[in-house]
């Protein structure tokens, strides 16, 4: 089975951001990382693809938006990230 991409929008210096990318990293995770702590272009699409998000990380699974770094720690402690990681 092939993994579905994972991406994280974070900034420089946010500690959420850190965490969620610490729990990915411990889980084997590859994973596409979009800096937008100067806006931009990537965070107008962040913005587009997650809808009334305004915070970081937002982080997105196959394409789906999951939230961030709650919600990742969530479905990690529900059992349901390994799921939705294809494993």
């Amino acid at each position: 089975m092939t993994e579905p991409t994972v991406e994280i929008y974070t900034k420089a210096f946010c500690g959420y951001c850190h965490r969620a990318k610490r729990l990915l990293d411990s889980k084997g995770v590859a994973f596409t990382e979009y800096d937008i702590t100067m806006g931009g272009p990537k965070r107008t699409e962040m913005v587009e693809r997650a809808p009334g998000a305004s915070t970081v990380p937002q982080i997105f699974i196959g394409g789906k938006a999951i939230g961030g770094s709650d919600d990742l720690a969530r479905l990690e402690r529900e059992g349901e990230l390994d799921a939705l990681l294809g494993r």
